[in-house]
Formats: C-alpha cells, sequence, structure tokens
C-alpha cells in the first residue's frame, strides 16, 4: 500500500502544468475542490441570509415594504421560510462543514497526496453545484419557489393546490436529490482515503480527531439517507404520476413521509455537528497547549452516539399521532443522546482547563461553539419530554432551539475553522483585530436574536404565522417589541458579516506572508508549505506519535509535530 501510495504520489509530483479551466474549474485537486465547495455554499449562504433578512423584517415591521424585496405577501413568506431552512442545511452546513473541510483536511491531516478517487471527487461537486442551480432555478419557474416547509410534509408537498406551488415543489425534491447524490459520492471518498491512505506509521489513535469526526458523520448521512431517498422518488410519483403513497383519500399515509424524513433528518443533525466538533478539538487543543483529554473516550462517544441517533427521530412526531407508549420509549432515548454530546463539551472544558491559553480569533469561535451549543442542547431536553413538548410544538421556542444548535454548528463551527486554517489555505494571515470585531457582533446580536424568542414562544408565538396582526391575543406590545428587537439584532448581525469579506478579501490580496506553522501546531497540514502545492509534499511524511503531543515535559519547545522523529 505505501509503494502504491508513493508510485500515486510520484505522478502527482511530475504533473503538468495546467491551464486555468483544468486548474481551477476541471480540477481534481482535493484543495481546489475544497474551495468549490466552500465559495458554492458561502454564494448559498448569502440567499438563506437575505431570506431571512426579509421574513424577518415581515415579522417585525407586519405590511410594509422591506427594502431589496418589496411587500411580503403570504405566499413569499412560506417560499422564503422554506426555502432559508433547506439551503441553511442542505447547501451551506453540509458543503462547508463536510464536504470543504472534509476535502482539505483528511488528505493533509492522514499524510496523502490526495483522495483515492480524484475523479469521483469532482464529479460529487459537480452534481453539488448542478443541484444549487436547480435549485435557484425553482425560485424562478411559474408559481415560484416551494412552500411547503423544508421538512416536505406530505399533503403540503404532494398537492399543489395546498402549497400553491406546482413545479416549483417537483423542481425543489429533484434539487434536494441531487445534492444527496453529491454527498454519498463524497461519503464514499472520505472514509475510504482516511482508511487506506494514511502516512506510513500513523495508527488508528494516530488520526486527527477532526478527521474521526468527518468519516464517522459521512458513514452516519451514507447509512440514514437511503430511506429518504426512497420517499423522495415516492413524493415524485406522487406529484407527477399521480400515485398516493402519502395521500389519505386512497389509502396512503402522510405519516410515513414524516418516519422517512426524520429516520434521516436526525442523524444529520449529528452529520455536521460532529465535523464542528472536530474543529474545534483542534483549536482548543491548539491555542490552549494541551493534550487533548480523553482522546479515545472523545471518539468512541462519537460512535456511539452516531449508532444512538438512529433511535430517536420520533420525537419529531410527538403529536403527529403516534402510539403514546411508542412516545414514552422516544423520550427516553433522546434524553439518553444528550448524555454523550454533554460529556464531549465538558471534556472540551477538561481540556482547557490549566492550559496555556491564547484568546486569538479562531480560539473565540471555538469558545464560542462550545458556550451557545451547550444552550441548545439544554434547551433540547425540553423538547424531547413528550409532555413539554405538546406544549411547545412549532412554537419560537423549537425554532430558538433548533437556531442555538445550527447557527454554532453552521456558522460559528465555519467560522472557526476557516480562521483557524486560512493561513494554511491561502499562505496569508488575517488581521486578528478585525477579526475580534467580527466575532462579537456576530456572538452577541445572535445571543440577542434568539433569547427573545424563546420567551416569545413561551408565550404562545406559532412559527407558521405570517403576521401577527391577525390575532389579537399574540399582537400585545409585548410580544411585537421582542420580534422587532430580534430583527434588528439579526441586521446588526448581517452587517457584521461586512467585515469578514472585507478581512478575508484583504488579507488574500495584502496579507502578510503566513509561516508554514503560525500556530506551533502539531498536525502533520502544518509540515506543508503554505499553501500546499499540487501533491502537497515533496515527499511524504512519517508519523511517530499523536496529534495532541502538547507541552510534553522532555521538549524544550510546547509542541511536537507528529513527523519528528523522538
Amino acid at each position: 500500500m505505501v509503494t502504491q501510495q508513493a508510485e500515486h504520489h510520484d505522478e502527482h509530483a511530475h504533473h503538468p502544468e495546467q491551464s486555468f479551466v483544468s486548474k481551477y474549474l476541471l480540477s481534481t485537486d482535493h484543495k481546489i475542490i475544497c474551495f468549490q465547495y466552500m465559495f458554492t455554499g458561502m454564494a448559498m449562504g448569502m440567499i438563506g441570509a437575505f431570506f431571512a433578512y426579509v421574513f424577518r423584517m415581515q415579522m417585525a415591521f407586519p405590511g410594509t415594504h422591506v427594502p431589496g424585496w418589496g411587500l411580503v405577501t403570504p405566499a413569499d413568506y412560506n417560499m422564503l421560510i422554506t426555502n432559508h431552512g433547506a439551503i441553511m442545511i442542505f447547501w451551506v452546513a453540509m458543503p462547508v462543514l463536510i464536504a470543504a473541510f472534509g476535502n482539505y483536511l483528511i488528505p493533509l491531516m492522514i499524510g496523502a497526496d490526495d483522495m483515492v478517487f480524484p475523479r469521483i471527487n469532482r464529479l460529487s461537486y459537480q452534481i453539488f453545484l448542478l443541484s444549487s442551480i436547480v435549485l435557484v432555478v425553482s425560485f424562478f419557474v411559474p408559481g415560484g419557489g416551494f412552500a411547503g416547509a423544508w421538512t416536505m410534509y406530505p399533503p403540503l408537498s404532494a398537492k399543489a393546490q395546498y402549497s400553491l406551488t406546482g413545479d416549483g415543489s417537483t423542481v425543489f425534491v429533484l434539487a434536494v436529490a441531487l445534492e444527496f447524490v453529491a454527498f454519498l459520492l463524497g461519503g464514499i471518498n472520505f472514509v475510504t482515503t482516511a482508511m487506506n491512505s494514511r502516512a506510513p506509521g500513523m495508527k488508528f489513535h494516530d488520526i486527527p480527531i477532526v478527521v474521526w469526526m468527518i468519516v464517522i458523520a459521512s458513514i452516519l448521512f451514507m447509512a440514514s439517507v437511503g430511506p429518504l431517498i426512497a420517499g423522495a422518488i415516492m413524493l415524485l410519483f406522487d406529484q407527477r404520476l399521480g400515485t398516493a403513497f402519502f395521500d389519505p383519500n386512497r389509502g396512503g399515509d402522510p405519516i410515513l413521509w414524516q418516519h422517512l424524513f426524520w429516520f434521516f433528518g436526525h442523524p444529520e443533525v449529528y452529520v455536521v455537528l460532529l465535523p464542528a466538533v472536530g474543529i474545534t478539538a483542534e483549536i482548543i487543543t491548539t491555542m490552549s497547549r494541551k493534550k487533548l483529554f480523553a482522546y479515545k473516550t472523545v471518539l468512541h462517544t462519537a460512535i456511539f452516539t452516531g449508532v444512538l441517533s438512529f433511535t430517536v427521530w420520533a420525537h419529531h412526531q410527538f403529536v403527529a399521532g403516534i402510539d403514546p407508549r411508542m412516545a414514552n420509549i422516544f423520550t427516553v432515548t433522546t434524553l439518553i443522546i444528550s448524555i454523550p454530546i454533554a460529556e464531549m463539551m465538558f471534556v472540551y472544558i477538561a481540556t482547557l482547563y490549566g492550559g496555556s491559553i491564547t484568546l486569538n480569533t479562531p480560539m473565540l469561535w471555538a469558545l464560542g461553539f462550545i458556550g451557545s451549543f451547550l444552550i441548545g442542547g439544554v434547551t433540547g431536553i425540553f423538547l424531547g419530554s413528550s409532555g413539554a413538548d405538546i406544549y411547545l410544538h412549532d412554537t419560537y421556542f423549537v425554532l430558538a432551539h433548533f437556531h442555538y444548535t445550527f447557527f454554532p454548528i453552521a456558522i460559528i463551527g465555519t467560522y472557526a475553522g476557516l480562521t483557524f486554517w486560512f493561513p494554511k489555505m491561502f499562505g496569508k494571515m488575517m488581521n486578528d483585530t478585525l477579526g475580534r470585531l467580527h466575532f462579537w457582533l456576530t456572538f452577541v446580536p445572535f445571543n440577542c436574536i434568539f433569547i427573545p424568542l424563546f420567551f416569545t414562544g413561551l408565550m404562545g408565538d406559532h412559527r407558521r404565522i405570517f403576521d401577527y396582526t391577525n390575532f389579537t391575543e399574540l399582537s400585545t406590545p409585548t410580544l411585537q417589541h421582542l420580534r422587532s428587537f430580534a430583527t434588528i439584532s439579526l441586521l446588526v448581525m448581517l452587517s457584521a458579516q461586512l467585515i469578514f469579506i472585507y478581512n478575508f478579501v484583504t488579507s488574500l490580496l495584502w496579507g502578510p506572508k503566513a509561516e508554514q506553522n503560525p500556530w506551533r501546531s502539531n498536525t502533520l497540514e502544518w509540515t506543508a508549505a503554505s499553501p500546499p502545492p499540487h501533491g502537497n509534499w515533496p515527499t511524504l511524511p512519517t508519523v511517530y506519535r499523536g496529534p495532541y503531543e502538547y507541552s510534553h515535559p522532555d521538549r524544550a519547545e510546547d509542541y511536537w509535530p507528529q513527523n519528528a522523529p523522538s
């Protein structure tokens, strides 16, 4: 295997000069494909953020023209919230956290020159790009984009007269199906590469934890998505061929779709969570100069969490008419799964204890992830209990909880990883002052958006209502002030993203040149040039130890790279 890998590496080392098209548009280089996923995900994130801006403006100032959009109609509102949810999960969190960071980090952190299947890797991105284009096209078909919620529950998604979006529904399902195909191809590559292309000397427990997390997430995705793909085909048949898989009037069952969707949907939370957890681990060990506390426990906990994630899906269906005795079982499994996740967060806090902490921009994002995700986890315990969930179901409490889990994962996790590996990716250093400013102007408004929404949810705000002035009991000054405060906080947070874009572009063009290992980290990617060339290293590295040997008493320096001989 090592000989084959060396021969493969020689092919990369003698790669002929490439044109712009072959290098950047049709590349098989895992780093370029990372950037393709990342920038496409960011572009889709801007669309998702714009949709959030429009419907939050409708919430705060109902019936007024929204700058950049105009008057928001009920149909617009349904389309906006549907596609905001779908975009942020399927076209932002998954491509950036798994595909982008997986592509960049797996070969570099295990000492490989590229993915095992580079052409499949390229095909994976091309299908993902096609899915993004198909989704955007759906906004412009007759009837507009799909407006039946990102969960696609029948009969809203199955019958055009209910969602008022005929062609948009079908194009939306097609876009989601293409996106799943792209990630199936990517997942095969990630798992195979991590298992077969490790550097000589790298044993299983020498693999950096972020690589393990991406591999486990890929396996979870591949194991859970099959039933939903089958369900999507059945839904497509109901929409276009007149079948009745989900039509109760003709013997079908709409609850069947909920089972198929959430059997995938809840493991999906861990599919995007685990890479963010891994990114956080890499940052806090490096920036606190501490060995990762209980490496094997974290790894085994992640595997256990992945298995357990297949037993909790029906807690999303407590009010859907499922057997109450089964609801009790799913309450128990849901509460149990909070234990390993809480354990991982406290293991990270234990890692920080007694460390020599550098509080720079990546570390702020990592700590922000731990703090905010803990709030999301604690509030989820209420919703995991069937009795409390019946009262809180479909209120803004659920929405606030959901965003306290997904915002730390998709946004904070991404910023943590991007600011940490930016020097390696682009060979330049980002401006740390602007980075800190961007962090605080994102993190504080984020909390100002969603903490008030916990309270509006407890007071009865239903998340599907387009205009609260139509409901006297929900149109009180107190509730409206809280909604307006959340919206203004969103405007502040979105404006702060301009700081990141400015910092990103100016650092890329004029930032100071990055050293090969500016954070004095142990993992293999920091032994390559910044940025790494095609093939990553002139000679593939050999590994002598695990990735977290910081502040070793026998060393003069406080780090010990994995490839440095004893």
